[in-house]
């Protein structure tokens, strides 16, 4: 098996460190980027302010890190549309997405919602999949997307755009990790969002995908099945352990990220152990080798 082609290689998006500040990406959405990059965050938090022109009114979706100058750059954007913020919706509960939802719903005097209470808060609404919000002048659909983590969860917007949180990043894929990632459902949620028809894919971290989102989303599902051959392909060579695995797939990526990928591993290695493919052990400091069943 051949690795898959990233569709976005080709496209003209925004080097890495150079995505603006702020941006106006359709008449419902600014973008404001937070101030928080790192290998796992890229060029930081994409916070998105939606809310329907001249309605005076706007929703947050993953104020992200509760610093000042990020506070700042949202605040901004809000007062360019002359609108307040009404509520504080967040995609799930990594900090790098979620830490500002609670002061910042405060601050704004809006109310917080998310995939479980202990993100929206005692005051908070716990979402379902499925619900529509009216909010802001416009209405977002509520989408559960687990895998990334179990609470996740996109917000889709009238004009077709998908809010897609960690789900899918706008360079690079996902990390689901092990034990609080599940690959199955992660896969399952890659197609719901792919069955929407999204015109645009807003991204937790990177830039928004508009050129062909549904290539970047065959593209996710192709990377998961190489994934699995590689991983199959090693073991079958003598790999014995997580840490081989890693060292043989992951040979070409920086060894910072390494342990990231050895969640990652272990994560498609628990899908493939329930599917009755590998067998051992998958937990850290396991005796069992991993070997193929």
């Amino acid at each position: 098996m051949d690795a898959p082609a990233d569709p976005r290689a080709g496209w003209a998006l925004p080097a890495p460190g150079r995505m603006p500040r702020t941006v106006d990406l359709e008449p419902l959405v600014v973008r404001v980027l937070a101030p928080n990059p790192s290998g796992m965050t890229l060029d930081g938090t994409n916070t998105y302010v939606v809310g329907a022109p001249g309605s005076g009114q706007a929703v947050l979706v993953d104020p992200g890190p509760d610093d000042a100058a990020h506070l700042a750059a949202v605040e901004a954007a809000l007062a360019s549309r002359d609108a307040r913020c009404v509520a504080v919706l967040v995609t799930h509960h990594h900090g790098d997405h979620a830490e500002a939802a609670l002061p910042w719903g405060e601050r704004f005097g809006a109310p917080v919602a998310a995939g479980t209470a202990a993100v929206a808060g005692p005051r908070g609404r716990v979402l379902d999949h499925g619900e529509r919000l009216a909010l802001a002048g416009t209405t977002i659909g509520v989408v559960a997307t687990p895998g990334h983590t179990g609470d996740h969860l996109a917000f889709r917007l009238e004009s077709g755009a998908v809010l897609v949180g960690d789900h899918v990043l706008g360079r690079g894929t996902s990390v689901v990790t092990h034990p609080e990632g599940d690959v199955v459902a992660y896969l399952e949620s890659l197609r719901r969002v792919h069955d929407l028809g999204p015109s645009a894919l807003y991204c937790g971290h990177g830039p928004e995908l508009t050129e062909d989102p549904g290539a970047v989303l065959d593209y996710y599902l192709a990377h998961r099945a190489y994934r699995e051959h590689q991983l199959l392909t090693a073991l079958a060579a003598g790999a014995a352990s997580v840490e081989d695995l890693v060292a043989t797939v992951y040979a070409e990526v920086p060894r910072s990220l390494w342990p990231a990928a050895a969640q990652s591993t272990r994560a498609t290695l628990a899908k493939l152990r329930a599917e009755g493919r590998v067998q051992g052990g998958i937990e850290p400091g396991a005796a069992e080798p991993v070997r193929l069943a």
